[in-house]
């Protein structure tokens, strides 16, 4: 049976969507095509109609851009988005997460094309931050956008990663008391 080209547009998403969740909660290495296929509700036989290898599905997931959970502010409310990125919800659900905080260790060792991905992802959110930063000139501007956007990643990277709730919390509150948002 022949799908329509909707259908392929709709299943490249569901694969996308399920690619970029696993990825994140599990890393690149430790999801299967078989798993993402799954997720996705499709079969595994499918998926070479999509990509051409596991490395273009993790490029493609990495540009794709998940449903945001609910509630998040817009980018361009930067201090609304900081102390969101900097939230509970947004630790405890990795899944949904940013890929830099939930992959950057691993985007650093990966493919070339993976990196300049997330690089060209990276230069879009520190401009965004940039028009929402203080500073009298635009290079201080993009300079503590720099900063905010580092203090978020690490500190949520930081909070993810102690087993202790008080520390945790403690990081993600630092974290927020150090951006210099508007």
């Amino acid at each position: 049976m022949k799908v329509s080209r909707e259908q392929v547009v709709e299943n490249r998403k569901r694969i996308l969507d399920a690619a970029a969740k696993l990825f994140r909660e599990r890393g690149f290495e430790n999801v299967t095509v078989a798993e993402v296929m799954s997720a996705a509700g499709l079969t595994h036989g499918g998926f070479y109609g999509h990509f051409d290898s596991k490395e273009a599905l993790i490029n493609a997931a990495m540009a794709h851009r998940p449903p945001s959970p609910r509630g998040r502010p817009a980018l361009e409310d930067a201090a609304r988005y900081a102390d969101s990125y900097l939230g509970h919800e947004h630790r405890d659900n990795i899944g949904a997460s940013c890929p830099f905080s939930s992959l950057g260790t691993e985007v650093a060792r990966g493919s070339p094309e993976v990196r300049h991905t997330l690089t060209e992802s990276l230069r879009k959110w520190i401009e965004s931050f940039s028009a929402a930063s203080e500073g009298a000139t635009p290079q201080e501007r993009r300079q503590n956008a720099i900063a905010a956007v580092s203090a978020m990643v690490g500190g949520m990277v930081l909070a993810r990663l102690v087993d202790d709730d008080r520390l945790s919390d403690e990081i993600l509150g630092a974290a927020r008391a150090s951006l210099r948002l508007k």
